[in-house]
């Protein structure tokens, strides 16, 4: 029987294998192995899961392990201006937990099917409360910016910079001196998944980007762009204190939540509702192929997106189209 079964006597004899890593153990691997924005975003519940799990094989954790720690973080989460009573917490649980199994699957360690965290039902995603800010919204909030707090000069030029490219929040952070084209009315943006791309700005703009990074120390091609008056780059941090400032000088906006994404949907919803999906699609930096086939046949090119930021501005631009005179001026 043995023989048929393709087993010798020493096989069965045959000292086992090593088993699989503890959590512990293997964990440093996926950290080295993660991006900054996971490591940034599961950290800290990577942390938490090597205290409670650290010690256990890979194979020794249970979907309801997973599942116990996502609904005690969701319940103690800290209470945030954005927040949605814990939410969001107990699915970055889930997230962080795959993103282990996930390397253990790539590494073949496990099999797809005894990974626990995939077991875990991820809570459907509610609907975001985010929406275009009206003209008047708009206008109170750099309102508030520029008469209040230690800095208003640097941010004036944070919320306008957002708000002419729609930029996120980490694209204006990783300026540096040699992203900045004054002559050409560009910025050069690096954002989420390393996508690079040259985004139109106002002449205006682009001036007092260049004279405010080389009055606060700026040199080097690689210095930053936005910084404090000391000299040193802004972090985002002074986002955090700008919202909070701005809250108690305006209470809706802190009652809503509003923050420097807003800012984003503003803009990309008026460039839509004037120039179409391609354009808005473009000036978002949006790359992904998702979705309808006709989004291949829609792209829109540079000189397009400055276009619409001259027509939205109310002021010319070195690549906008010939001719084509501002339409509709935003706020």
């Amino acid at each position: 029987m043995l023989a048929h079964l393709g087993v010798t006597v020493a096989d069965l004899q045959a000292e086992p294998g090593p088993g699989l890593p503890t959590l512990a153990e293997y964990l440093p691997q996926v950290v080295a192995a993660a991006g900054p924005g996971a490591r940034r975003t599961y950290g800290t519940y990577w942390q938490r899961m090597a205290a409670a799990w650290g010690d256990r094989p890979l194979d020794a954790v249970a979907a309801s392990d997973i599942e116990a720690m996502q609904r005690q973080i969701a319940a103690t989460a800290r209470s945030r201006r954005n927040s949605r009573n814990g939410r969001h917490a107990g699915e970055h649980v889930i997230a962080a937990a795959r993103a282990i199994y996930n390397r253990a699957i790539a590494d073949r360690l496990i099999d797809p099917a005894a990974s626990p965290a995939h077991r875990v039902i991820k809570p459907r995603r509610l609907p975001s409360t985010r929406r275009a800010l009206t003209p008047d919204e708009l206008e109170a909030i750099n309102l508030a910016a520029r008469t209040s707090g230690n800095d208003v000069i640097l941010d004036a030029l944070v919320l306008r910079l957002h708000t002419e490219t729609a930029c996120r929040r980490g694209g204006a952070l990783g300026l540096r001196l040699n992203d900045l084209n004054t002559d050409r009315g560009l910025v050069r943006l690096t954002e989420k998944g390393a996508t690079l791309r040259w985004q139109p700005i106002t002449l205006d703009l682009a001036a007092h980007l260049d004279e405010h990074a080389r009055a606060r120390g700026a040199a080097l091609p690689t210095d930053r762009l936005l910084r404090y008056r000391n000299g040193r780059p802004i972090t985002s941090r002074r986002y955090d204190h700008l919202w909070k400032r701005i809250g108690e000088q305006l209470p809706w906006v802190a009652a809503q939540g509003i923050s420097t994404h807003w800012l984003r949907h503003t803009t990309l919803t008026w460039v839509e509702r004037h120039f179409g999906y391609g354009v808005a699609r473009a000036y978002a930096g949006h790359t992904d192929s998702t979705g309808p086939a006709t989004t291949t046949y829609i792209n829109a090119d540079l000189q397009a997106v400055a276009t619409a930021l001259a027509a939205m501005t109310g002021q010319p631009h070195p690549l906008s189209g010939h001719g084509s005179e501002p339409r509709t001026r935003y706020g």
